[in-house]
Parts: C-alpha cells; sequence; structure tokens
C-alpha cells in the first residue's frame, strides 16, 4: 500500500512537472511574438548618424519581417496611421540638402532639426509637423515665405497650398482587394496604376492585357488598381461613371483631390497609406502610369529571379541619375529656385518601377518628415534615399521607349519589362502578337 501511494505521487509529480515545462514553452513564446509585434509596431525615427548600430539592427529586423508572418494586433485606422516599423533618415540624405533660403530646403532643415530635438514621434505629431487635415495653406503664409510666389504658375500655386495635406478623403475605396478569399487571400504583385477619371479606354487595355488579374505561372497572385484623383473644376464631371466602373471592375481608388501633375505625389502618398492599411502582406509592387505597356511575366520571371536577401530592399526601374531641376517656367518639370535649390537624387523613372512591398510602412512613415516636392518620382527616390536605399538601374525599362523601328515588333517587347508610351490599340495589338503561338522570334 505504501509503495502504491509513493508510485502515485511520483506520477502527479511527474505529471505537473512536464504540465509547467510545456507551459512555460509556450509562455515564452508568447512573450516572444508580443515583444516581436510591439517592436514591429513602434514608430522611432532618429538621426542615423546617433546611431549606426541601431541602423543596421533596425534594417535588419526589417528583413527578418519580410521573411516572417508575424501576428498583430486590432488597431483603430488612427493607432494603424500612427504605427510603423522604427526607421532612421540616412546621413548621406541629410547631408545632400543643401542649406538655403528656398523654400523647401528650409521646411526639409526645420523637420531635420525637429527630428534631432526628438519632439516627434507621439500622439501630437500631426500638430507639430502642421499637417493637421488636407486645409489650404494659407496665401498669407506662402506670400511671406516665397517672395516671387505672385510669379509661380497657377498649378504651381494649387500644390503649394495643399502641399501639407496627408491624408487626404477618399471617395472610393477597395478595401478587400489584397485580402479577399479569391485566389487564398495572398497578393505577391500589386500592380499600381495612375490614371485619370477621363482615362477609360486606358484603364481597358490595361485590363485586357498586362494588368489582367488571377494567379499566373508558378501559383502567384497579381492584382491590380487603379489611382484617380476628381477632375478639374473646368472638367465635365465624370463621378457617375467611375463609381459604376469601380463597382463593376473593383479596381478603382479615388481620392478627394484634384488631378494635376504637381498633385501626382500627393496621390502615391495616399496610395502608399491606403496599401499599408489595406494590402499588408504584398510582396512587391508595380507602379506605373497608364499609358506604358509592361511585360508582366517577364516581371513576374525578374521577381522569382531575385536573391530573397536582396528582395527586401527591392526599388528598380530605368535610373535617372545627375539631374538637376529645370527652370525654364515653360517645362512642366519646372521647378522654381525661390522654391528647391540642390541636385536631384538618383531616381527610378515614374513611368514605371518596381519596389518591395515591405517598404511601404517605412517609407509611409519616413515621408512624413519630408515636405512634398511637386515632381513625383524624384520625391519618392528621395524617400528612398532617405531610407538609406539607392534604386538599381535595369535595362529592361525603356520610360524613354526604344528605337522607332522596333515599337511595333512583338519580339523586341517580348525581351523587355516596359516602354513607355503606348496607346490602347498599340497595347491590345502588341499583347495579342506577343502571345500568339504563331509568333516566331
Amino acid at each position: 500500500m505504501w509503495r502504491t501511494k509513493v508510485m502515485v505521487a511520483m506520477v502527479i509529480a511527474s505529471s505537473l512537472a512536464l504540465v509547467l515545462f510545456y507551459s512555460s514553452l509556450n509562455l515564452e513564446e508568447v512573450h516572444r511574438r508580443k515583444a516581436f509585434v510591439e517592436a514591429a509596431n513602434t514608430v522611432l525615427v532618429v538621426p542615423a548618424r546617433r546611431n549606426a548600430t541601431l541602423h543596421a539592427t533596425l534594417h535588419a529586423t526589417l528583413q527578418a519581417m519580410t521573411t516572417g508572418h508575424p501576428q498583430t494586433t486590432s488597431r483603430s485606422p488612427q493607432q494603424k496611421e500612427a504605427t510603423g516599423i522604427s526607421i532612421l533618415i540616412s546621413t548621406k540624405f541629410i547631408q545632400d540638402v543643401p542649406k538655403s533660403s528656398a523654400y523647401w530646403n528650409r521646411r526639409q532643415h526645420a523637420l531635420l532639426k525637429l527630428l534631432e530635438s526628438g519632439s516627434s514621434g507621439n500622439a501630437t505629431e500631426n500638430k507639430i509637423l502642421g499637417w493637421p487635415d488636407c486645409g489650404t495653406t494659407s496665401l498669407e503664409r506662402l506670400v511671406t515665405n516665397i517672395q516671387d510666389f505672385g510669379t509661380y504658375p497657377p498649378l504651381y500655386q494649387v500644390f503649394l497650398q495643399g502641399m501639407e495635406c496627408r491624408d487626404p478623403p477618399i471617395l472610393i475605396d477597395q478595401p478587400g482587394k489584397c485580402t479577399s478569399d479569391e485566389w487564398d487571400g495572398k497578393t505577391f504583385l500589386l500592380l499600381a496604376i495612375k490614371s485619370i477619371p477621363q482615362n477609360f479606354e486606358r484603364r481597358q487595355a490595361v485590363r485586357k492585357t498586362w494588368g489582367r488579374e488571377g494567379r499566373y505561372e508558378g501559383g502567384v497572385v497579381v492584382r491590380t488598381i487603379f489611382l484617380l484623383g476628381r477632375s478639374p473644376p473646368e472638367d465635365p464631371d465624370l463621378g457617375a461613371l467611375v463609381s459604376f466602373e469601380a463597382l463593376h471592375y473593383r479596381d478603382i481608388l479615388q481620392w478627394d483631390f484634384r488631378e494635376s501633375f504637381y498633385n501626382l505625389t500627393l496621390k502615391d502618398n495616399a496610395f502608399m497609406s491606403w496599401a499599408a492599411r489595406s494590402c499588408p502582406g504584398v510582396a512587391f509592387i508595380f507602379k506605373g502610369d497608364d499609358d506604358v505597356f509592361a511585360n508582366t511575366p517577364a516581371i513576374l520571371a525578374f521577381l522569382h529571379s531575385l536573391d530573397p536577401t536582396k528582395a527586401a530592399g527591392l526599388y528598380t526601374g530605368h535610373v535617372v541619375t545627375n539631374a538637376s531641376p529645370f527652370r525654364d517656367a515653360k517645362s512642366k518639370y519646372y521647378v522654381p529656385v525661390s522654391f528647391y535649390e540642390g541636385a536631384y537624387p538618383a531616381y527610378a523613372g515614374g513611368g514605371g518601377f518596381l519596389f518591395s512591398g515591405s517598404l511601404i510602412r517605412p517609407l509611409l512613415t519616413l515621408s512624413r518628415f519630408i515636405p512634398f516636392f511637386p515632381i513625383d518620382d524624384v520625391y519618392t527616390a528621395m524617400c528612398f534615399k532617405a531610407l538609406g536605399i539607392t534604386p538599381v538601374a535595369h535595362s529592361g525599362f525603356q520610360t524613354f521607349d526604344i528605337r522607332e523601328e522596333d515599337r511595333q515588333n512583338a519580339c523586341v517587347h517580348r525581351a523587355l519589362i516596359l516602354v513607355h508610351q503606348r496607346s490602347p490599340q498599340q497595347m491590345l495589338r502588341l499583347w495579342r502578337d506577343m502571345h500568339s503561338p504563331l509568333l516566331t522570334c
């Protein structure tokens, strides 16, 4: 009887020990996941020169996040907008912004000084930075800070009055675009295409050719979204037609800001905010115009060929180097001396470029500390440079087009990723010929 009691006691003690052991393992895993999630959702913007080791550590964390699938907690839209991956502004970016009396330069150095003081990154960040909403910056403030403001072209003045807008109201949303049950709710490549309300014919050509959604070779999923503002007041109101199109195709995003060349930066920023919220797991993003002809199978083949360790920092396209502002007021790329001084960073042409989806949140968070610039691809490059990423040139991107004698040649286009520009009719013909079983190259 005594031996039986001892045996029972030993069994009970052993069982309790095993329960405690496995409970400790589970608890450790819970704490590890919690620490990972808290680190991933903390905004910490620190000048890179203060801590180079931290810079490397945070980038390592970013790469780790692209290969893992951390669990995230539910947050309100306001909380989601205020969170992000910890990032730093690169020393190279800071050094290359000239100190000048130009309005943009002064604004940028004021924000850098704000970061140095450590007074940002809290609940009152928007108030500190002067970005409470999408209201219009007062003309008095602009005239006071830019003495020749009255000589700026009208659309430039409109851009400056809305330069502090960071979160324009959305008119048409597609919240389930990347997370729907269709195709297992996963998106490998998101085609984000800049368009304007009246360009239905171009959008339709893209849908029927290189922007076709679905599961491609290798089982990867490609989805398409078109990015629109609203028509200028002097144009016909196409709101009802755009709403019908969005309902039918479920691929339209539209925001409540005026369409103009100088508002493309605002459109890009609005898209990044949407993607961070509605497409958080996308692997890669192609951002381009609705008049380019892209070779989607070639894009996917290139992405599949990437070294996984390099894919997390991807930013590639037709790279322009050693560029400077146009000072001719007749050019749409005009940048007044009183607005900006300095050279441009190397940038991938805005007609079409690729980048890693894991960079969306770092770029979005960091962009709040870089004043908007009226040339969208230059501004994008500024944000990448501040993140410490330089664009990598890819010969398959031909944003300035190819030889005239090759522009109708389907075999030539098979070897390219992107050309600019093509009409809807040319898109349809090229796509048909490129995929014809009769084509011999």
